[in-house]
């Protein structure tokens, strides 16, 4: 196996897809964001709020924006046209925030990095917003779920 964005000659390449069939794809990625309990107190039902407002509400718009704007991020991701994106922020049973982000579209590159990027992006305006109360703020996990509609597929 060799690494697919690094041409003949060793230098960086982006990856030629136009000969691929265009499928639809869909990948699911996965941050963890540990808060203290000085910051979990300011928790009233689902939501955190700060002096720079509502602090999940923010995170998902972030994660949103950082999906579309991934191939300006990451050098050699394709700039795609992203058809679903959706981040869905909760606390889990060990009072962890689990940030979960969907990519989708039909195309002929999957949205691995795209998902992953929008769950990142998400944790660290987490991370941001709540930082006034403690600084006690550890991202844990960043990890893809899954992704279908390439030349294979992958679950966790």
């Amino acid at each position: 196996m060799s690494f697919t964005h690094i041409d003949n000659k060793g230098n960086p390449s982006m990856v030629d897809v136009s000969n691929k069939v265009e499928t639809v794809r869909i990948a699911r990625a996965r941050s963890i964001v540990v808060l203290d309990d000085e910051i979990l107190q300011h928790l009233e039902g689902e939501e955190i709020t700060t002096k720079k407002g509502p602090v999940f509400q923010t995170a998902v718009l972030a994660g949103i924006m950082a999906v579309k704007q991934t191939s300006n991020l990451i050098p050699l991701c394709h700039p795609l046209m992203i058809s679903k994106c959706a981040v869905d922020i909760h606390i889990n049973d060990q009072k962890e925030v689990v940030i979960d982000c969907e990519a989708r579209l039909k195309g002929k590159t999957g949205v691995e990095m795209e998902a992953l990027t929008g769950a990142s992006i998400a944790a660290l305006t987490i991370y941001d917003m709540c930082k006034g109360f403690s600084h006690n703020i550890v991202i844990k996990e960043t990890r893809l779920v899954s992704k279908t509609g390439g030349k294979s597929d992958f679950k966790i």
